[in-house]
């Protein structure tokens, strides 16, 4: 039985009319920003070998994949990441390439989530990748691009989050538990679930680098928060990244961004690649972060190519429905209709482009009688219709 060919997917959907103007009108200010920085574009297949997802780390898991099987019988999984595939055409086609390079990216990406929690499994991204310096230049830039996009798509109604995965990397390293509590503790941070987390760490025992993960989720704020977290817990590597991002939240507060940029310690993505500082950026009227990004320098090196990276991504998807918010149209209305009486097909086309040449929005009448063509017409709201016959000499006949 076929009960489904009248729906799309779980977590999918069609965009019609204005829904498509939205989506390009935000995709070009993003085009035109990343262009302007020197970023070039680059494509991936939306297919990919199951094998670029699960390298040394396990990135995404299996059950949120859409899987595959091509005529070869090999897994192939829809991309549910833009920057993976990214890194091993970096190690592979642009091994060779000067660095540092730029790219940039706009493609869906594709992945299971669960039911009822209302996110698309289809997600429209753009976003770039600075590949090849570790510099703090380059996160500046980065940032700085995020802050721009982030500007461009809310009329400066924004804000900014940026942490280093380092800080909470570093206190798992010294905590002595396997990896299934270590991602349930980093569920529980990620989500500010401090009850149950305190709980958790209470059962391991009272010592400095517990305690600091206890209060990791309240880490948020202004530059208090540097002071905070070096009182909770000091070490040569501890310290020094907090004094790297100390320096970077001071120079991008010069941006003149006015108090939209704070500090969260607590964010700690789920993509395991990030390996310092990260980002999330968040819009008016939307709940979830429309950006995120940050470094990933030892993402590469699983492929074979070890080079430093920092980047972000944009969800194209979240922009578009806080921006489709205002109501305004943006579908242009129709300017005019040419209707060619019998014989005069060809020379109606002509008057049509004429007029469109002129920047006019014109559509060619297709019925056969002129009452059905005003009744459209009146429909559309379409006030003028040109009649193209033996009487027509250039200047129009309108019914």
């Amino acid at each position: 039985m076929r009960n489904f060919y009248l729906i799309t997917p779980e977590g999918t959907k069609d965009l019609l009319f204005d829904e498509c103007i939205i989506r390009r009108e935000i995709e070009d200010k993003i085009h035109n920003i990343f262009n302007t920085r020197g970023y070039c574009e680059l494509i991936t297949p939306g297919l990919e070998y199951y094998d670029v997802f699960t390298l040394n780390s396990r990135y995404f898991p299996q059950e949120a994949l859409y899987k595959l099987i091509d005529n070869k019988g090999r897994l192939l999984v829809l991309r549910p990441d833009s920057t993976i595939p990214i890194a091993r055409v970096v190690a592979t086609r642009l091994k060779d390439a000067v660095l540092p390079l730029r790219l940039y990216y706009n493609q869906s990406i594709y992945a299971i989530n669960p039911s009822l929690t209302g996110r698309s499994d289809q997600v429209a991204q753009m976003g770039i990748e600075l590949i090849g310096s570790s510099s703090r230049m380059a996160d500046l830039e980065v940032i700085s691009t995020a802050i721009d996009v982030l500007s461009a798509c809310s009329n400066d109604n924004f804000s900014l989050e940026i942490g280093d995965v380092g800080f909470f990397k570093e206190l798992m390293c010294l905590l002595n538990v396997d990896d299934d509590i270590k991602e349930n503790i980093r569920h529980l941070i990620e989500m500010k679930n401090y009850p149950a987390l305190n709980d958790l760490l209470d059962s391991l025992g009272d010592n400095k680098v517990n305690n600091a993960l206890k209060q990791l989720p309240r880490l948020f704020g202004g530059k208090e928060v540097f002071k905070k977290a070096s009182k909770l817990f000091s070490n040569p590597k501890i310290d020094e990244i907090l004094t790297n991002l100390e320096r970077l939240y001071k120079d991008i507060s010069k941006l003149n961004i006015n108090g939209k940029i704070t500090v969260d310690l607590g964010m700690v993505n789920r993509t395991d690649y990030y390996t310092g500082v990260i980002i999330k950026g968040y819009l008016a009227g939307y709940g979830e972060e429309v950006l995120s990004g940050g470094r990933y320098d030892k993402l590469i090196s699983e492929f074979g190519y070890d080079v430093p990276a920092t980047g972000f991504a944009v969800n194209v998807n979240a922009v578009s429905a806080i921006i489709a918010k205002d109501n305004r149209k943006r579908t242009k209305p129709c300017d005019a209709i040419v209707f060619a009486e019998e014989g005069f097909e060809i020379k109606a086309i002509k008057v049509a482009n004429k007029m469109r040449s002129k920047g006019r929005i014109v559509e060619m009448a297709l019925f056969d009688d002129l009452e059905t063509v005003r009744e459209y017409a009146k429909e559309r709201n379409v006030s003028e219709i040109v009649i193209v016959d033996e009487e027509y000499s250039g200047g129009g006949r309108n019914a």
